[in-house]
C-alpha cells in the first residue's frame, strides 16, 4: 500500500488557499453557485462539509485521499445515516456542482444529472420515516448493490429474496455479504436469527447466525429462499422504527 503524502505536497493548490474548504468556494463564486463550504478544523486540506436545506439529509462530507489527488463525497439521510450519494472524482469543480445541488436540496437523480461521478445508492428519502417504507429503500440499495458487482449468485440470492414476500416484509441489512434481517430500521436493529449467503460456484446456505450454527445448503437459490422462509418465526410483526 502506498504511504500517505503531505497533503500541502500533493495539493499545492489547495495549501495557498489555506484549506479544502476555502479552495472549494473559491470555484463554487466563481460559478456563482450559493454554497458554503465549512471548514474541518481537524484537517483543514483534507476535508471540508456542507449542510443541505433538505431536512433528511446530513452534511454533505467531502475528503481528499491521501495517495492521489482525488475527492470523495458522501452523502446519508439523517435518521439512519446510510448513503444516498457517494462518488469519487479528480475535478473540483465536479465537487462543487455536486456540493451546491446538495446544499439546494435537488433531487438525488438531479444531483447526478449536474455532477455525473455521483453515485446513487438506491436509497431514497422517506418523508415521514415510514418503516415500511424505509425497508423498501433499503431493498431498493441492496438490489442496486447487487447490480454493479461482479457476483452472478451474490444478484440471484439478492433478488430471490426480495421476490419472496417473507423476506421482502423484513429490514434487510448485509455482514460480509451475507443476507440478514431485522424486524426494525435503522439505527437500532432487532436481528432476526436468519443468514442467507451466495458463494461462487457452489451451493446456497441458510444458518441461524454468522457461526454457521443451523447450517442448510442448497443447490438453488430457490430452494435458498424456500428454506430461509420457512425457518422465520411465526410472531414477527411488522418492521418498526429502530429509534436510537
Amino acid at each position: 500500500m502506498a504511504a500517505s503524502q503531505d497533503p500541502a505536497a500533493l495539493y499545492p493548490d489547495i495549501a495557498t488557499e489555506g484549506s479544502l474548504a476555502a479552495a472549494l468556494q473559491a470555484v463554487a463564486d466563481r460559478d456563482g453557485l450559493a454554497v458554503s463550504f465549512a471548514v474541518s478544523e481537524a484537517a483543514p486540506l483534507r476535508a471540508a462539509s456542507v449542510t443541505s436545506a433538505a431536512p433528511r439529509r446530513t452534511v454533505l462530507a467531502i475528503s481528499a485521499w491521501a495517495v492521489e489527488r482525488r475527492w470523495s463525497i458522501r452523502g446519508c439521510e439523517s435518521f439512519q445515516d446510510v448513503a444516498l450519494v457517494e462518488g469519487d472524482t479528480d475535478e473540483l469543480a465536479q465537487i462543487v456542482r455536486a456540493a451546491h445541488a446538495w446544499h439546494s436540496g435537488e433531487e438525488l437523480s438531479a444531483i447526478r444529472e449536474v455532477a455525473p461521478f455521483v453515485h446513487l445508492t438506491g436509497r431514497f428519502e422517506v418523508a415521514d420515516h415510514d418503516p415500511a417504507r424505509l425497508t423498501e429503500s433499503e431493498w431498493q440499495h441492496l438490489l442496486t448493490e447487487a447490480g454493479e458487482v461482479d457476483w452472478p449468485e451474490y444478484r440471484a440470492l439478492i433478488e430471490a429474496a426480495y421476490a419472496e414476500p417473507a423476506l421482502r416484509r423484513l429490514y434487510p441489512f448485509t455482514s460480509h455479504w451475507t443476507l440478514r434481517f431485522s424486524t426494525s430500521t435503522r439505527p437500532r436493529l432487532t436481528v432476526v436469527r436468519l443468514c442467507l449467503a451466495a458463494h461462487r460456484q457452489k451451493p446456497f446456505t441458510v444458518s441461524t447466525n454468522m457461526m454457521g450454527e443451523g447450517l442448510a445448503e442448497a443447490a438453488t437459490v430457490e430452494e435458498a429462499v424456500s428454506i430461509a422462509a420457512s425457518r422465520l418465526p411465526s410472531d414477527l410483526g411488522p418492521v418498526t422504527l429502530g429509534a436510537g
